[in-house]
């Protein structure tokens, strides 16, 4: 059993997407066309942001990172999806598919970090305008960032190094359409105990301590405009929250269903397509959420277009 588990680290075989021939053009048109409005999408708002001075403030700074961590969500995983489609090959190296686990783990919990701290400077921005510029100054926001990549790359080298002290079973193939961290402890035919654990704790606090700082900046936010109730004021902490209140929903949910609420030991349909949407979707979705719904953002993009017209 030693060098069966040995022989078949060398590589594993993704299985997740699985198409009809008939089909398979068709989705391999539709993420093809997917990932690349997730590229050009999340590069239009970075290239805005840097471009416009008017958005060189704190929202719009952790707006940037963020749009820079959808770009290489997507990456790890869709241009070796689409490959795969091509190619009809489904095999991915041992080394290439514990790398992709842990840049993906690096990428979704740096999203993790970062909604939380936009639902901060929501909070300080609504709730104590007077104090804003002198609490969001450029150094605390530069820590928030630098923070989470430091506990977010930790937590990444976690749950690799415990993997990788795993042996696996002489069925190497993997019922997803990436390496993901849950499908390969299922295939494991060591005792994942510790991996499970570390999961639930480690994990879970990465996950639940920033969704209580969105809940709590959004509860005290509530309770603040419900003070001096007015329609005006609605409308403007609706304008201003409504979209990153739609896409902390839509990655949490969606996150929480693969993670911590999947009951079965095998990875299923509901799994797939749960991560398909947080993995795929929501970094598509971001750009149009948080651009369709905000003025400067589309203010700046009318001024790069009419300077792109002038230069022609």
């Amino acid at each position: 059993m030693k060098t069966e588990n040995q022989s078949s680290m060398s590589e594993f075989l993704l299985l997740g997407l699985s198409f009809s021939l008939e089909r398979e053009v068709l989705f391999f048109t539709l993420f093809l066309g997917m990932y690349l409005t997730t590229v050009l999408g999340n590069l239009l708002i970075i290239l805005l942001i840097r471009l416009d001075s008017r958005l060189h403030t704190p929202m719009y700074f952790f707006l940037s990172h963020l749009a820079f961590s959808d770009i290489s969500l997507s990456s790890v995983t869709i241009p070796k999806m689409l490959m795969n489609m091509q190619t009809q090959q489904q095999s991915i190296p041992y080394v290439g598919c514990i790398s992709q686990m842990c840049f993906f783990l690096v990428f979704a919990c740096l999203d993790n970090f970062l909604l939380a701290a936009m639902a901060y400077d929501r909070y300080v921005a609504i709730c104590h305008p007077l104090h804003y510029t002198t609490v969001m100054r450029q150094e605390l926001c530069v820590s928030l960032v630098a923070g989470s990549w430091l506990f977010c790359c930790a937590h990444a080298l976690l749950h690799t190094i415990l993997l990788v002290q795993l042996s696996f079973c002489v069925d190497n193939t993997i019922p997803h359409f990436y390496c993901d961290l849950t499908a390969l402890l299922k295939m494991s035919c060591s005792d994942i105990s510790v991996n499970e654990m570390v999961i639930f704790t480690e994990g879970g606090m990465l996950f639940f301590l920033p969704l209580s700082s969105i809940l709590g900046s959004y509860i005290r936010i509530g309770s603040t405009v419900l003070r001096v109730p007015s329609t005006k004021r609605l409308f403007k902490v609706f304008s201003t929250c409504g979209s990153h209140l739609f896409v902390v929903s839509l990655y949490y949910g969606t996150l929480a269903g693969v993670y911590f609420f999947s009951s079965s030991r095998s990875s299923n349909d509901k799994d797939i397509i749960a991560s398909v949407m947080y993995a795929v979707v929501t970094p598509m979705l971001n750009p149009f959420i948080y651009s369709l719904r905000n003025r400067d953002i589309k203010q700046a993009l009318l001024i790069f277009v009419n300077r792109a017209k002038f230069f022609k």
